[in-house]
This record gives structure tokens, C-alpha cells and sequence, in this order.
């Protein structure tokens, strides 16, 4: 989860030429797979196209907030750079250590995804419901776990690329901890 302070202000509206007081709001946001179910219900497109407007973009900080105290809507025309940034950062993050190779050959998905689709990986890898609020990239990625591990076409390491492997991993403890074996 990430947690923001969009700062109190004092701004003017041109349009209705009155002074706007915001107060200081402490939100509390989560970038999971509810939060895109959420945004998709409203604007009826997948989450992950490109083509976002910026009332979309701020639409979906809206979804991502789990603050449990009312927030005021239009605390999100007036977040500051850098509550911005740190949304986008949190967003981009990947929350994992788990790092996935493509595999020779292999072709890129050019299915449309959708909260649905994860949903449907989900049930497919038998991955429990609760973990639709984890942050989607670490979901994903989890997804992508499951699906290589139980795939019973994926090449085997063979006993000779194991020992090799096993090997390196040895010498590079014994140089990391200066011992012989």
C-alpha cells in the first residue's frame, strides 16, 4: 500500500472566480486488481491500453484509494508533482524479486487484458481470491510462476546443466565468504 499527503492549499478557479481552501488529506492507495476492476466497470476499456486521458488517469488514482475516512473528489485535481510521482513510482514498481526470462521461441501474448482475463488466470493457477488486492505486478508475475511450473511441456535442466549451475553457485559463496568448500 502506499501512503500520501496531498498538502493543504489555498487556489484560485478562473472559472467560478472564487478562492478554493483544500485541507491537508492523507490517502491511502493500492494499485491491485480490485482498483482496475473498478476503473474498467466506469470507462468500459481495458486498464491496460495506453491511450488514457488524464481524467482517466486521475479517475483510477480515485479506484486505487482505500483510505477508510471519506475523501473529498477533487483532492485529485489537486495533488503536487510529487504526490504524482510517487503514485506513478508506486505504480511501476514491480514488488517482487522474482525476475522472468522469455524463453527462446517464444511468442508475445497479443490478447486484450482485461481485470477479467487476470480473474480467470487466477482460477486457472488456483490462486485464492484474497490475492486480488496484492499489487497487480506482483500478482502477475505470480500468475506467470504458476503458469511456467505447471506447464508439462517446459524443458527439463538436464542433470549436467544442474551440476553446472550448482557449481557456479558454490564458487561464488566460497568467493563471497573466502572459504574452501
Amino acid at each position: 500500500m502506499l501512503h500520501i499527503t496531498v498538502p493543504a492549499q489555498e487556489l484560485f478557479d478562473n472559472e467560478t472566480q472564487e478562492f478554493i481552501l483544500i485541507k491537508e488529506q492523507n490517502l491511502v492507495m493500492e494499485h491491485s486488481l480490485i482498483s482496475i476492476s473498478k476503473w474498467e466497470a466506469k470507462w468500459k476499456k481495458p486498464y491496460f491500453s495506453k491511450d488514457k486521458t488524464d481524467d482517466e488517469v486521475l479517475d483510477y488514482f480515485r479506484c486505487m484509494t482505500v483510505t477508510p475516512q471519506k475523501v473529498d473528489p477533487l483532492i485529485y485535481r489537486y495533488l503536487s508533482v510529487e504526490n504524482i510521482n510517487q503514485i506513478k513510482d508506486y505504480i511501476d514498481d514491480s514488488m517482487t524479486a522474482t525476475t522472468i526470462k522469455d524463453r527462446p521461441g517464444s511468442r508475445r501474448n497479443s490478447e486484450i487484458v482485461t481485470s477479467e482475463i487476470i480473474y480467470y488466470w487466477m482460477i486457472a493457477q488456483q490462486i485464492p481470491i484474497e490475492f486480488e488486492k496484492w499489487h497487480i505486478n506482483r500478482l502477475l508475475t505470480l500468475i506467470k510462476v504458476c503458469a511456467i511450473k505447471n506447464d508439462p511441456n517446459a524443458p527439463k535442466m538436464s542433470r549436467s546443466a544442474i551440476a553446472k549451475q550448482n557449481r557456479a553457485i558454490n564458487n561464488a559463496r566460497r568467493a563471497k565468504y573466502k572459504t574452501r568448500g
